[in-house]
């Protein structure tokens, strides 16, 4: 360990190595372990954090709507790309674009926050958003508009892994979660946005243009905030900037309180000693050619470090779980297909029901906003996952008692590919396409479980189809992107990046199967599938997800560090809310 680092450990006028209580007592110095108490009296986040975090969340909202307004979008469109009707191929790779865009460079953004730093990259993604924008907007041809939608594909698999790690490494251990959920709101209410924005724009000539060139206006206000934004603290120490670091930390815990600047001080002491112990940790691990280039090895290091090391290595098995767990529960196939399952269930107006089923993911989410720092990740997990398998199997349920017109039935496939919202939509396209060309069709219609669409099995379709979203929202819909707070500072970004791309491809794999799951077993056994990959995605976090509410980053290492920590987790939670009521 060389001295400046270990000088690092303690304030200026201390001197290197182990002091008496009497020496202790000059200045703010605190002993790291007391940091835990002292954050624990914080009654409120300060306006400098909220600020951050709804500066920061931005990104979510163009997040939500990018993925939401293409429903709207590929509907109007009519000729206006190259002079023609789009065809089921144009459909999908327009849609498809972003998905695969965002599934490529979750991992390579997982480096460049690193190297750049967070703030830097939520500054590129911006900046994409943008740019995506205002080529779909110009876009007079397909390839254009698939462009377009690439870009916008990097900026929203830049935006969803690093708007969390950004909140979680500002806010204080007593709100973090309530504010990483602040980013999963912003999604949720962009969806929201894209569904009212397509519905004003709908019957407006070349509304298109307008639906997906709106995205640029929020990304514009974010360029606008980010001057104001600093580098979170905890990257700063990393690179070397402790004063830098310990303003911003002032500002995060408040300015006038000697318990603010002991807490200050504890932090900065807590987050150096870890960065000191991985950097000794690397030295001693690293074992690479003179020839090989120091940031080449250094990043192959991150990775070696991230799947070698235990506590690193569980961090991801959780992490990635959570995150698959989220796609594979088929909450997408029931979001983005929800007017079209509405339309076989004989609504009229199908995209009112829809639209119901969006404002209910917001609606919840805001609960989960409230609840999550209260109840903690792995109880409302615990609590809510049994309550969408219900949802689930209910809907299962109730397609198997509804039959679809004829005319729906025949109307399907265009149905499908004009109705579809984002990623999955387009993935479902190419599905189709390719069962076509292997001779198989997809007709739901044709199902013989299939019973009539009058009577009560519709609205209780809409039930559980609201019952299964708002479990959702309080649940898998936000804990997993709290999944920065499971890493080690050192490997934070680049776990969070592979996780995220576990998402994306989770997604694409849901893309994949689901009409062939339809096909095979029918649109009951596909929702009824669904709800047993709830289940096993129940015992998955019963097993493995430790409680991490109210912790410190710092300390959820040391919660990994023998195996996944489950009990003593549950214990320290336990022990937490006890002090809390005294």
């Amino acid at each position: 360990m060389d001295t400046d680092h270990q000088a690092l450990l303690r304030p200026p006028h201390e001197p290197l190595g182990d002091d008496d209580d009497e020496d202790r007592s000059r200045g703010p110095y605190i002993n790291e372990h007391n940091v835990d108490a002292l954050e624990a009296t914080i009654a409120k986040a300060s306006w400098f954090v909220w600020t951050l975090t709804f500066a920061a969340g931005v990104s979510g909202l163009l997040f939500g709507y990018d993925t939401g307004v293409i429903s709207s979008t590929l509907i109007s469109i009519g000729t206006s790309l190259s002079h023609r009707t789009l065809t089921t191929l144009d459909k999908s790779l327009i849609t498809s674009a972003t998905s695969f865009f965002a599934l490529l460079v979750s991992p390579i953004t997982g480096v460049l926050a690193d190297a750049l730093g967070r703030k830097r990259v939520i500054v590129i993604a911006s900046g994409l958003f943008i740019v995506g924008a205002i080529l779909q907007c110009i876009a007079t041809t397909v390839t254009l508009m698939i462009v377009g939608r690439s870009v916008v594909g990097l900026a929203v698999g830049s935006a969803s892994f690093v708007v969390p790690l950004y909140i979680s490494e500002l806010a204080p251990a007593p709100f973090r979660g309530r504010l990483v959920t602040v980013a999963s709101l912003f999604i949720t209410g962009g969806q929201v946005v894209a569904y009212v924005v397509g519905w004003l724009f709908s019957d407006v000539n070349s509304g298109w243009r307008w639906m997906v060139g709106l995205g640029a206006a929020p990304a514009i206000l974010q360029l606008c905030l980010l001057g104001m934004m600093p580098e979170t603290p905890r990257w700063l120490v990393k690179v070397g900037r402790r004063e830098q670091a310990e303003r911003v930390l002032r500002h995060v815990y408040g300015l006038h309180s000697d318990g603010a600047e002991k807490l200050v001080q504890g932090v900065l002491l807590r987050v150096q000693r870890e960065v000191i112990e991985e950097e000794e940790a690397s030295v001693t691990r690293r074992a690479f050619p003179s020839r090989v280039p120091v940031k080449a090895a250094r990043i192959v290091d991150r990775f070696r470090e991230l799947l070698t090391v235990g506590p690193n290595r569980r961090a991801l098995t959780i992490a990635c779980m959570l995150q698959g767990a989220q796609q594979l529960c088929g909450f997408n196939s029931l979001m983005y297909f929800s007017a079209t399952i509405f339309a076989y269930a004989g609504y009229t107006h199908p995209t009112t029901p829809s639209l119901t089923v969006a404002c209910t993911n917001f609606l919840f989410t805001l609960v989960a906003f409230a609840a999550i720092d209260r109840l903690g990740r792995r109880r409302i997990l615990l609590l809510s996952i049994p309550v969408m398998a219900v949802g689930m199997v209910f809907c299962s349920i109730a397609f198997s008692h509804i039959k679809s017109s004829t005319a729906a039935a025949d109307a399907d496939r265009s149905e499908l590919a004009s109705e579809a919202a984002g990623v999955i939509a387009a993935i479902k396209a190419a599905a189709a396409q390719a069962a076509a060309a292997s001779g198989k069709t997809f007709n739901p219609a044709a199902e013989a479980d299939v019973g009539s669409a009058a009577g009560s099995w519709p609205t209780i379709l809409l039930l559980a189809t609201a019952l299964y979203v708002a479990s959702y929202a309080l649940g898998l819909g936000c804990v997993p992107w709290q999944q920065s707070e499971l890493f080690a500072l050192s490997v934070r970004s680049i776990g969070s990046g592979l996780a995220t791309a576990t998402n994306w491809g989770a997604n694409t794999i849901v893309g994949l199967t689901f009409l062939p799951l339809i096909d095979a077993f029918g649109t009951s056994g596909a929702f009824a599938l669904y709800a047993g990959v709830c289940v096993a995605s129940w015992f998955c976090v019963w097993a493995i997800y430790p409680e991490t509410m109210g912790l410190g980053l710092e300390e959820v290492k040391d919660l990994l560090e023998k195996d996944f920590g489950v009990k003593k987790s549950v214990r320290l939670a336990q022990e937490r809310s006890s002090m809390a009521v005294k």
